[in-house]
């Protein structure tokens, strides 16, 4: 993996609501922007997920989100059965902890709904804000560190983006408020394998 140091003008790509992709510029920064990583280095990528997956596993499925690698992993046990490549929230370092820090959140959470969407393909949400989320988001009130009328946020998911903008997901372009997006055949193929309650841990 190589990296590069980059001088410019900040240029987030992100969707501004569901029907328009914009580009929000800011002031010249520097940053460090990991040269993506070719295909055959996310494990079985290539390879049918339907087909990894053991019938007696299915029901011990769970996903697992490095964001520093920009991946999503399905594993089994201590197994990852297929990675896929993924994006994240505009500041893909830092845990969510306020609406608006367009954050992704760090931690333990589960699936708690799942349904089409009419732009991003498939919506998968978890349940951020949870027990978890909820004591780093009071000892971040308590210590001063967010304001004290300051709300956790919610409405974090994993979902696909725009007909034609996969590019994004290749160029680690981290376009959401705090979601995490996948590549739009992606996320309709993990769609199929996971279920209400499926676990999902995120790390740095």
């Amino acid at each position: 993996m190589s990296c590069l140091i980059v001088l410019s003008t900040s240029c987030r790509q992100h969707f501004k609501d569901e029907n328009s992709y914009t580009r929000d510029q800011s002031a010249t920064e520097y940053f460090v922007v990991e040269e993506p990583e070719p295909i055959f280095f996310f494990i079985n990528y290539t390879t049918p997920l339907d087909s990894l997956i053991p019938d007696v596993g299915r029901g011990n499925l769970y996903i697992k989100i490095t964001k520093s690698k920009y991946r999503l992993a399905i594993c089994i046990a201590d197994e990852v059965i297929k990675e896929y490549p993924a994006v994240f929230g505009g500041n893909p370092v830092d845990d969510k902890l306020v609406q608006g820090d367009r954050c992704t959140p760090e931690g333990n959470f589960k699936v708690l709904a799942k349904y089409p969407h009419r732009n991003w393909s498939r919506f998968i949400l978890i349940d951020y804000p949870n027990a978890e989320s909820m004591v780093k988001f009071r000892e971040a009130k308590r210590s001063g560190k967010i304001p004290p009328d300051a709300t956790p946020g919610g409405s974090v998911g994993i979902h696909g983006v725009t007909s034609g903008f996969d590019y994004v997901i290749d160029g680690r372009e981290n376009w959401t408020l705090g979601c995490i997006s996948l590549k739009r055949k992606d996320v309709e193929e993990i769609y199929d394998h996971i279920r209400i309650g499926t676990a999902i841990k995120v790390v740095r």
